[in-house]
């Protein structure tokens, strides 16, 4: 029986459902998915200003306080934690690692990056706009699967590190490691990423991004404990975690994460097979225990999808609050205002009245809100430009409505993200072996 945890969903998530299920889930992995599309762009982004960054701007924290449990507990971390910077990530743990006086290994898994690759004449997924149009190109991640870890795992590294490799693609190689899998085996290969798919979002299906009080009520939301799977050789699973620890894992929990960012159930396209969910059965049996089985497979794609990241301009954004009799005509004043001002020089302006109207675009109720804050935004080409949203809102002190309060601004240079796809038989992935201590009296 293998047992894999899920110690991290995304890169801003808490480290003490880590340090619990090290503690006390007997574990063989720890897996922590912390990458998304928009965060490798802005990675990049980082290492184009800095050659030694470019990694999580959590690993620091995390290591520090995990790795010891690792090397106690003799448990190996499998994460993509590098980004857009492998090795300097891979490095830093080392950096890390004699800091504690610990012995450790790192495996940085390279090859992602495609941005000498991929062809600018290729139409973007997301569009009918050939990749040339989003220049300047600043990212060109590709997915890589389980033939980019496995060699990793055969190193005997405590920490294997990664860039872009497909979220399920980190629980599934462990488990075709340890289990010794064929590769075409895409039926227990489809299970594999029916457990990854599962876990890869960590607090999820333990009742986060689920409660709802009296509709979905989740016991001890604030000590949510994060799941792990126990996993048998036909890729069986049980979905658990630590008991004690607060949250829930039921069918409904279950259920509701196997069918999240999926599109298709009966053909979940990952870089390591065609998965089939719509095959899958799962029951309760115990408390916070769902098992999983009979996911199923065909053939992975001939090509590897590609994150694309640009320069996408600069956001501007203000804000400002109106509150007693009256206030959303107040608000709605200062909008008028703001867009007779602005829209010379910025035609596309998003305009918020927040909690009116500012998630669905309109209104559900009846009535007047006592409170309302107005939220004015706009895409820009131009830093200078972007300040001016800004700047008009704060000016609505003493040039607009009566009673606004609480104006704030800000600028951010934005990352666009966008889909291409590239040919598998172009991705050379690499492991970089960093150690220190090993072999040697500490």
């Amino acid at each position: 029986m293998l047992r894999i945890g899920s110690g991290a969903g995304f890169s801003g998530d808490r480290i003490e459902p880590a340090e619990v299920l090290l503690e006390h889930a007997n574990l063989d992995y720890l897996v922590m998915e912390c990458l998304a599309e928009r965060t490798i762009a802005l990675a990049q982004q980082q290492k184009s200003h800095d050659v030694n960054g470019g990694y999580d701007p959590l690993l620091k924290k995390r290591i520090k306080r995990i790795l010891p449990l690792l090397v106690k507990q003799n448990v190996r971390l499998i994460t993509n934690m590098g980004a857009a910077n492998p090795i300097a990530g891979a490095e830093k743990i080392i950096e890390i690692a004699k800091e504690l006086n610990l012995p450790c290994k790192v495996a940085a898994v390279t090859g992602d990056d495609v941005s000498n690759l991929i062809d600018k004449k290729t139409t973007a997924w997301e569009s009918d706009r050939t990749l040339s149009t989003y220049e300047p190109i600043l990212s060109a991640n590709a997915y890589l699967g389980i033939d980019a870890l496995l060699p990793a795992l055969e190193t005997d590294a405590t920490i294997i590190i990664t860039g872009r490799v497909a979220d399920p693609s980190l629980f599934l190689a462990p488990i075709v490691y340890h289990f010794n899998w064929s590769r075409d085996d895409y039926e227990k290969l489809g299970r594999g990423t029916v457990i990854g798919h599962l876990l890869e979002c960590a607090g999820q299906i333990s009742g986060g991004y689920f409660a709802d009080p009296g509709k979905k009520d989740v016991p001890d939301l604030a000590n949510i404990g994060f799941p792990y799977s126990e996993i048998d050789s036909d890729g069986t699973a049980v979905i658990t975690k630590v008991e004690g620890t607060g949250g829930l894992i039921n069918l409904n929990t279950v259920k509701e994460q196997l069918l999240y960012e999926v599109h298709n159930p009966a053909e979940y396209k990952t870089p390591d097979v065609t998965a089939d969910f719509s095959t899958v059965h799962m029951k309760e049996i115990g408390e916070n225990q769902v098992q999983v089985w009979n996911g199923s497979g065909k053939k992975q794609p001939e090509t590897l999808k590609v994150s694309v990241g640009y320069h996408a301009g600069y956001l501007g954004v203000g804000e400002i609050s109106y509150a007693g009799s009256n206030a959303l005509s107040r608000a709605e004043l200062a909008a008028d205002i703001l867009k007779e001002r602005l829209s010379k020089h910025i035609p596309d302006l998003r305009v918020d009245f927040i909690g009116v109207s500012s998630v669905h675009r309109t209104h559900f109720w009846n009535g007047n809100p006592y409170e309302v804050r107005l939220r004015i935004a706009g895409q820009c080409p131009t830093e200078e430009i972007a300040r001016l949203i800004g700047e008009e809102v704060e000016a609505l002190y003493t040039n607009g409505p009566a009673g606004g309060g609480g104006a704030r601004k800000r600028v951010t240079e934005s990352i666009g993200v966008v889909s291409s796809f590239i040919s598998r038989e172009w991705i050379k992935p690499n492991v970089s072996l960093k150690e220190w201590g090993i072999n040697e009296t500490i």
